[in-house]
């Protein structure tokens, strides 16, 4: 097996409050690999944002990562100190946020802030520098760039904006991009157009994606394998096609389950009763149990490790333990 571009193991993510510490992420591993879109999915609160923060090196203190590890094709990055980590994040991983106002700063020009990227990189003549601007701006579908390109981020509309702030993302040309609810704040209609030029330009550069959604129907579209976190674990991992035809994890089965098709005659969608525990307040064994229609005793006291499933998947779930598959009592 190739060696995976990123590698994360057993991560932890932790912060602490007056009133205890918080898990944020409790023993979360998944690897990409090169030229691979990995979604993350889950509901608000589960961890994704944190894992992708965690990975580029941005927790806010005094939020840290309390165990586990991020390689980057094999190297550490995880403990590296905040000078080495800058270097590494923008040049080696690029973001992409949800909102592209936090992205752009609305007192400079849009060439100014990609060609500042640039040069900060990668060794180009300011007049290079341009030049890889402007055909970043075409590549990612921006009218008359070489036009626009003066024009400061307040005069793009939402959509044209988050065109720029992926430019900014693959300015130096990353090996990795991380991007968070990177279409939440746009119609359909520009959502379907920003994700297929995310697709697009990171498979010719051969870059690999973590795409980070709560939007089922965009992971299905664009992912090759998908990972869905609940309260900061790991439920279920493997090919997106797989784990939306047949989920495995009851919680996937039920975020599949409120998706509506166009086939659809039933009145209603099916639903996942309850809300997903406070950081505060996590139930022990599996964090899904008080939810979960098929729990049985061992889910309340024992917590799920995941396991190895038929092509390639991991699930968190007792169900496919050898002990619970030996007779467990539903219940």
């Amino acid at each position: 097996m190739a060696e995976p571009l990123l590698s994360v193991r057993d991560l932890v993510v932790e912060f602490p409050t007056r009133r205890g510490t918080l898990r944020a992420l409790d023993r979360v591993s998944f690897d990409i690999a090169e030229g691979e879109v990995l979604g993350m999915v889950g509901e608000s609160g589960a961890g994704k944002s944190i894992t992708g923060a965690a990975i580029i090196g941005l927790i806010e203190p005094p939020g840290r990562i309390a165990g586990g590890e991020i390689r980057l094709r094999g190297e550490r990055v995880d403990n590296l100190r905040p000078e080495a980590m800058r270097r590494i994040r923008g040049r080696r991983i690029g973001m992409v946020f949800q909102d592209p106002l936090t992205s752009l700063n609305p007192l400079y020009t849009v060439a100014e802030q990609i060609t500042e990227t640039i040069r900060t990189h990668l060794s180009v003549s300011e007049k290079e520098a341009r030049e890889r601007a402007i055909a970043l701006l075409d590549q990612v579908g921006i009218p008359a760039a070489r036009r626009r390109i003066d024009d400061y981020p307040h005069h793009f509309s939402g959509g044209m904006r988050q065109r720029v702030v992926i430019a900014l993302a693959l300015a130096a040309e990353p090996e990795l991009v991380i991007a968070d609810e990177p279409t939440t704040a746009l119609d359909v209609s520009v959502q379907a157009q920003i994700i297929d030029v995310m697709k697009e330009i990171c498979a010719s550069r051969g870059a690999a994606v973590m795409l980070i959604t709560h939007d089922m129907g965009v992971i299905a579209e664009t992912a090759d394998r998908v990972a869905v976190l609940y309260a900061g674990r790991l439920a279920e991992i493997g090919p997106v096609r797989d784990v939306v035809q047949a989920a495995e994890h009851p919680y996937t089965s039920g975020l599949m389950g409120s998706i509506p098709t166009l086939t659809q005659t039933a009145d209603r969608l099916t639903q996942i009763p309850g809300a997903m525990p406070r950081l505060n307040a996590i139930p022990t064994g599996c964090a899904f149990n008080p939810r979960c229609p098929k729990v049985f005793d061992r889910c309340r006291t024992e917590r799920p490790e995941p396991q190895p499933r038929p092509g390639g998947r991991q699930v968190a779930c007792h169900l496919y333990s050898a002990e619970a598959a030996a007779g467990a009592t539903h219940g």
